[in-house]
Formats: structure tokens, sequence, C-alpha cells
């Protein structure tokens, strides 16, 4: 006998890997590493590295009283290029539709694993959180991309003068920031595409219920009745039925 629970053992699989997305995500959006600037002049620049995210640029430097010297990139700063902009509204729009993407598909779970009544929106919520873990990777892997070419073309940032950065590194290398959001948005696809290609969310709602929930017909009734009265029949035993006594 196939019972609901047992067809959702992936998207369920699929609801820990996107979970598990949606941290990398978040961790992608706090590591200042997404670009790692080598420089030459290691005069202020001690270490001769300096990390550039898109909230703010980083450097170790024992030319100051702290020892590493961060410096934030606003959205409305002019120097800050196109794609430092577009990644910071577009993987803060990535964590809010995975985190909705997450609820929907645990809903969606609760739905197929418990026995929950009204079950009319359970495929409203299976193609709602594939669609929200497809939107996510989408929102993410544009901004990924797209600084990801500029490193690897060696693109230059104009930096203010307190930055204390050249506009140009020698050369440059793509970040842990960039790999870990890369990582994450194809998570974000695979369970994406688990939760649209879940084939019995698109059957009738009221097909999927179990045997034990589904009412009682007509026959079922007539039957229990037979037996009801075949019972209270046998109970009159004839050997009971003597005549009275005198």
């Amino acid at each position: 006998m196939l019972y609901l629970a047992n067809t959702a053992h992936w998207q369920f699989l699929g609801l820990i890997v996107g979970a598990l997305a949606w941290i990398l995500t978040t961790a992608a959006v706090g590591i200042d590493e997404w670009r790692v600037w080598y420089i030459d002049d290691v005069t202020i620049i001690t270490s001769g590295e300096a990390w550039v995210g898109i909230w703010k640029a980083c450097f170790l430097s024992h030319a100051f009283p702290m020892t590493e010297n961060c410096w934030s990139i606003g959205f409305s700063d002019p120097f800050a290029p196109v794609e430092i902009r577009l990644a910071q509204v577009l993987m803060m729009l990535a964590v809010i539709c995975g985190l909705a993407g997450n609820i929907s598909g645990a809903l969606a779970m609760r739905m197929v694993y418990f026995s929950v009544e009204h079950r009319s929106n359970m495929r409203m919520l299976f193609v709602l959180a594939g669609a929200l873990y497809v939107l996510t990777a989408t929102f993410s892997l544009v901004p990924l991309t797209w600084n990801m070419n500029s490193v690897l073309k060696n693109c230059t940032i104009d930096f203010p003068p307190e930055f204390h950065l050249p506009p140009a590194p020698v050369r440059q290398r793509v970040g842990i920031g960039i790999v870990v959001g890369i990582l994450a948005s194809i998570m974000m696809l695979i369970s994406g595409m688990l939760f649209l290609c879940y084939r019995y969310v698109w059957t009738d709602p009221e097909q999927t219920r179990e045997p034990l929930h589904s009412p009682w017909t007509e026959t079922t009734l007539t039957q229990n009745t037979e037996l009801s009265e075949g019972v209270i029949q046998g109970m009159h035993n004839p050997a009971f039925l003597t005549e009275a006594i005198s």
C-alpha cells in the first residue's frame, strides 16, 4: 500500500539541501573576501594582500594602530562599481527569497508527512517552494558571476585616498565569498528542481488521501448493518425457546 508520505523522500532531502544552501548564501553575503588583491607596495599594506567584498575592503597593516583595517563600501559611493552595487541588492533579495522558500517547503512537507486535513493547498506550496528556490539561485548567480568575471579580467576600482588601496592590483583572484555563493546557488537550484518535479503534486488532492481517511461507502454500511442483524438474530438460540415452566 503506497501512502503519500512515501512519495516525498527526495523532496525532504531537497528541503535539507535548501536550508544548508540558505545558510551558505547568508555567509557569502557577510564574507569580505570576494576579491583578493595582490599589491607590490607593502609600505602600508604590509601583508601584500587586500580583500574586497561587497560591503567593505580590508587589509592587514602594521603601520596603523589596528592590525586589520576595513573601510565600508556603500551603495551610493561613486567609486563602487556596478557589479558590487548590484550584489548588495540581489544578495539580500536572495537571502529573503531563500528564507521564504524554506518556510514554504517545510509547510509542504508537513502536509505530506502528517495527517493534515484540507490538503488542497499542497500543490501551491510545492510549486511555490520550488519557484522561490530557483529565484534565489538566480538572484545569487547574477552578481556572483559578474564579480567573478571582473576578477578574471583584473578590473580596477578607483578607491578614495583614505582607503590606502591602489586603483589596480598587480593581480587578483577569486575569493572564498564567490566560491561559497556559487556552491549555495547550485544547491538552491537542485532543491528547486526536486520540489518542482514532485509528480504527485499534479494529481487531484482528493486522490492522495490514505485509505484510513477515506469516507465509508454505502456498500460498507450495508454490510455492517447485515452483520449486526445476524449477530442479533444469533443471540436468540432456539434451545432456550422452550415452553414456559408451570
